[in-house]
């Protein structure tokens, strides 16, 4: 085929049956754009990749070992000439006009670098994390212990949420969420590719940030929807490996963005705190465990 105008790339990992409804609903609602699906099979054993190969032959499919979320989507983002690209995760079901309608967003203003999209967990309801601010650490410690997420919390506790934002408003926001992240290839040039000291988790944080920072806006745009399964290729509880991968991830991006000029008895605090908390998460995996 000629060079695409979109890529989508989508990195599996196991979740076999999730990737195939993903891959269907990519057949049945298609761009009206000329694109190339490429699968990055990151190290799945459960059959995923032969999968791909015999039942939808028309998918690029790239077989890697576990190299890490970020590494995985760079194999193709470093290579695409395609003007668009979009992430897309394995969990997500594409509902018709949802591509195009992130399309037509991204073109109407050439200062938006970054498109998100409506997403939605299985009961219907809005997956929060489509539209993000920036965690303060006030923000942080009430999102994860749950006070942040209630309906009557003070903008200072719910503003990792982006309250002010409405569902069906259209905006720019601080961040939206990896499973689907529709981007300019002027702008990833400028930007540069996923930071791959993220193995899993808060890579799509970090990216939206060093957009803002090189001046290219993050759009939230409800008029398409996706279906977002939380946790469907990751797994409903992370494992060992993904709740030290998800707090070092926290780590990571408060070192690079927050920490400079904070005195050192505050960055110490967030790290104690983000310390503690990844105690309590594996205390509460093993509990479950038991």
């Amino acid at each position: 085929m000629n060079e695409p105008e979109l890529e989508i790339v989508i990195v599996s990992h196991g979740a076999k049956s999730l990737l195939r409804r993903c891959l269907e609903s990519l057949r049945d609602h298609p761009s009206r754009r000329s694109t190339r699906v490429s699968v990055v099979d990151s190290g799945s054993v459960d059959g995923t990749p032969d999968m791909v190969a015999r039942e939808f032959p028309e998918i690029r499919l790239v077989r890697r070992e576990n190299i890490g979320f970020s590494a995985a989507n760079n194999l193709i983002l470093k290579e695409t000439p395609a003007p668009f690209t979009l992430l897309l995760n394995p969990d997500t079901v594409v509902h018709e006009g949802a591509i195009d309608s992130s399309l037509n967003r991204i073109e109407t203003d050439p200062s938006v670098g970054m498109v998100g999209c409506r997403l939605v967990t299985e009961s219907g309801e809005l997956d929060h994390a489509c539209k993000r601010s920036f965690p303060t650490p006030l923000g942080a410690l009430a999102h994860f212990t749950g006070i942040g997420r209630k309906p009557d919390a003070p903008d200072s506790l719910s503003q990792y949420r982006v309250t002010d934002l409405g569902e069906y408003e259209a905006g720019e926001v601080d961040a939206i969420n990896g499973a689907y992240m529709l981007v300019r290839r002027e702008a990833l040039l400028e930007v540069g590719l996923l930071d791959e000291g993220y193995w899993l988790y808060m890579e799509d944080l970090d990216w939206c940030r060093r957009f803002w920072v090189a001046g290219w806006k993050v759009f939230y745009d409800p008029a398409g929807t996706v279906l977002h399964v939380k946790g469907g290729s990751s797994g409903k509880r992370r494992g060992f490996r993904q709740e030290v991968a998800f707090h070092r991830g926290m780590g990571r991006f408060y070192r690079r963005f927050d920490a400079p000029g904070k005195p050192t008895v505050i960055n110490l605090a967030v790290y104690l705190g983000i310390g503690a908390k990844l105690a309590a998460s594996l205390l509460v995996a093993q509990l479950h465990k038991a």
